[in-house]
């Protein structure tokens, strides 16, 4: 699927093909591979991406497709200076597509055949940065399965990893469904040929294969027939002669043959940066110490590739809203490449060292009708260096001194907000707008600043400003709590604009640990009182990924049987228009949070019947962990429990808590 010809040259279109997919229009092909077609497209706003189109076969599959959903739900969060990005995907059209950046430039395979290994300090920036890729991927619970020299492009900034947006997705669906073994031969980790196991630990040993390749030029368990190369990968028999010294020891770490003696790919990140800052600082001049943002391009010897002139038809036809929406993922992807580099570097945490982003601020907007204020409502008039407002509430003059992110670590703050608020206000209708500035920092307040517009009546911007708040809340929590907690934010702001009056201030309140999150249903939350933890987007991943233990089988299946037949039994309350199956309500398990995770598919539920069923399924979630602690003792490691509903444009967690005894459990 990442096949994009050579030097990213745009071959004709063929009979049959599309003129438009989504909003991109189609100039060509730039290759095809086993899971579909690629794309030349062009955004509205000019800007070019490669657009995959899945295969009708694969689209018939109905498995395949939501498997395919959720992980493009997944995939569009990872972000980071050495990813294609994904920017926009529609798992439900009659042809499954996404979209991802364009980036001329060969893969490794083909530099390889045409000038050779990667020499000097090549192999070490090659090493940092496909290993930060890795950690990028696996740290929002995305598996790639697909790591190989050919899903890899070498751009003068550095190599880009392609396709984590697709490769897990069919690999998925065959090893799952059929047992069928997938991927590259010599790509492929040892327990995964055993055992049919994919995991992050197995993305780690393709990377330390990948990293061999890249500094000798040799396939590190050679050519030849599937079973022939098979069999040296679970042999242990890699060709390492040629590998630099120092980078050895980290590769031969990564193909060690049992997956918890390999390194996670955010060790080896950190482990190959500082062999990276190394080998710069020995080759810079004497006196010299090359900048940490210099430090990947300092060692990286890759001139830009031929991109001829993509020939666009015109098209005066432009959609605003989408617009916005690419210039505002354009703006973070930019950032990221720029300021990522650093978050490389041993004890980076993405501060303020970098230079501010170019992302523009948000211009005054049009509103209809007069809003409500939820929370404590300022209407400062003051401007930056007009007042002082390094206390006290929230203002318009706070928000004028906020900034754009700078940053890896605040990019990727600003990314996950925009990305959850489209999702959020294409659930509460058109009425509600977010321009690419929207989200700013005020790090002397440690605030992190959203600006939205809204036309709705009174009612409906009380409903809608309550659940950006909870929507921003919960993010918050996911991203800087989790994924960047040494960030110094810890309160949102939310802030009204409207043409011909000044910002308002519209709600201010903190979302540090054990903060309950608004919601628009009046609870004040959706987790149990007092609990100290929250599920997420990365635990629900590995909630999908099937299980091999048989205690997990066994329970999941009884307790999905249980859940099902209470829905079932509860149609005419719930409003269920057909006899609901495994199709549509689903249960896993995150080891890693010891956590059950309960998800429904059906989407024809209103916000009142999916609480009334969250309860319900949640009520035997708790009861079944019990039973089974109460039955197998200590040796039952799952205690909390969390309900999910699952649409085409992302996740609701619904209901979750701790399951201690069955008195707590929901009714």
């Amino acid at each position: 699927m990442s096949a994009i010809g050579s030097g990213g040259r745009v071959q004709p279109a063929r009979p049959g093909d599309p003129s438009r997919i989504g909003p991109y229009r189609i100039v060509g092909r730039l290759g095809a591979g086993g899971m579909g077609t690629v794309h030349a497209g062009v955004a509205p706003d000019g800007l070019r991406v490669a657009v995959k189109v899945i295969h009708p076969e694969q689209a018939q599959d109905p498995e395949f497709r939501a498997r395919f959903r959720r992980e493009v739900e997944l995939s569009s969060r990872v972000v980071g200076p050495h990813v294609v990005p994904l920017l926009a995907a529609d798992p439900d059209a009659p042809t499954p597509w996404l979209a991802t950046a364009y980036v001329p430039g060969p893969t490794l395979t083909e530099h390889v055949h045409a000038h050779g290994p990667l020499t000097d300090g090549g192999p070490y920036a090659f090493a940092a940065a496909t290993a930060q890729a890795l950690a990028a991927i696996h740290a929002v619970g995305v598996v790639h399965r697909d790591v190989k020299p050919q899903n890899v492009l070498l751009t003068p900034a550095g190599p880009l990893l392609l396709d984590f947006g697709i490769a897990h997705a069919a690999d998925g669906t065959s090893l799952t469904r059929t047992g069928m073994m997938t991927g590259t031969p010599g790509w492929i980790s040892p327990e995964q040929y055993r055992r049919g196991t994919a995991s992050a630990a197995g993305d780690v040993f393709a990377w330390g294969a990948l990293v061999a390749y890249a500094a000798t030029g040799r396939l590190p368990f050679g050519a030849g027939a599937p079973d022939v190369v098979a069999f040296r990968v679970m042999s242990g028999e890699a060709d390492l002669d040629g590998v630099p010294a120092l980078l050895r020891r980290i590769v031969e770490r990564a193909l060690a043959q049992e997956p918890g003696d390999r390194p996670s790919a955010a060790e080896a990140a950190q482990e190959c940066a500082g062999l990276l800052a190394s080998q710069v600082t020995l080759a810079a001049r004497p006196g010299a110490s090359p900048a940490p943002a210099d430090m990947i391009t300092a060692a990286w010897e890759i001139p830009a590739a031929e991109d001829p002139t993509w020939q666009v038809p015109a098209d005066p036809r432009r959609s605003r809203k989408r617009v916005l929406a690419t210039v505002a993922l354009a703006a973070g992807v930019v950032g990221g490449l720029a300021g990522g580099v650093a978050a490389l570097l041993p004890g980076d945490t993405g501060g303020d060292r970098h230079a501010p982003s170019s992302a523009a601020s948000a211009s005054p907007l049009t509103t209809a009708g007069a809003g409500q204020s939820t929370a404590s409502t300022a209407q400062g008039n003051g401007t930056a260096g007009q007042q002082d407002v390094s206390n006290g509430s929230a203002s318009a003059a706070s928000w004028n001194q906020a900034r754009a992110a700078r940053g890896a670590a605040e990019l990727d703050v600003a990314r996950a907000v925009l990305h959850d608020q489209g999702v959020e206000a294409e659930q509460l209708g058109d009425g509600v707008d977010f321009a690419p500035g929207a989200v700013r920092f005020h790090a002397s307040r440690r605030e992190v600043y959203l600006s939205y517009r809204l036309s709705s009546d009174e009612q409906g911007t009380l409903h809608a400003e309550t659940e950006i708040a909870g929507s921003l809340c919960l993010t918050l929590q996911d991203v800087v709590l989790r994924q960047h907690p040494d960030l110094p934010y810890r309160t949102y702001v939310m802030v009204r604009e409207e043409r011909g009056r000044e910002p308002r201030v519209t709600r201010q309140d903190g979302f540090g640990t054990g903060t309950r999150c608004p919601s628009a249903d009046g609870a004040g939350g959706r987790g149990d009182a007092g609990q100290d933890w929250q599920p997420g987007e990365e635990g629900l991943g590995q909630a999908m990924i099937p299980s091999s233990d048989s205690a997990e089988i066994r329970v999941a299946d009884a307790t999905a049987k249980e859940i099902i037949a209470g829905t079932n039994s509860r149609r005419g309350t719930l409003g269920t228009d057909r006899v609901l199956g495994h199709d549509h309500i689903k249960v896993g398990f995150d080891p890693g949070n010891s956590a059950m995770y309960v998800w429904s598919e059906y989407l024809q539920w209103n916000q009142g019947q999916v609480e009334s069923w969250a309860a319900l399924a949640a009520g035997e979630a708790c009861r079944a962990l019990v039973r089974e602690r109460e039955r197998a003792g200590a040796a039952w490691p799952y205690s909390r429990y969390a309900v999910a509903e699952i649409g085409g444009s992302g996740y609701l967690m619904v209901r979750w808590g701790t399951a201690t005894t069955r008195g707590d459990c929901p009714g």
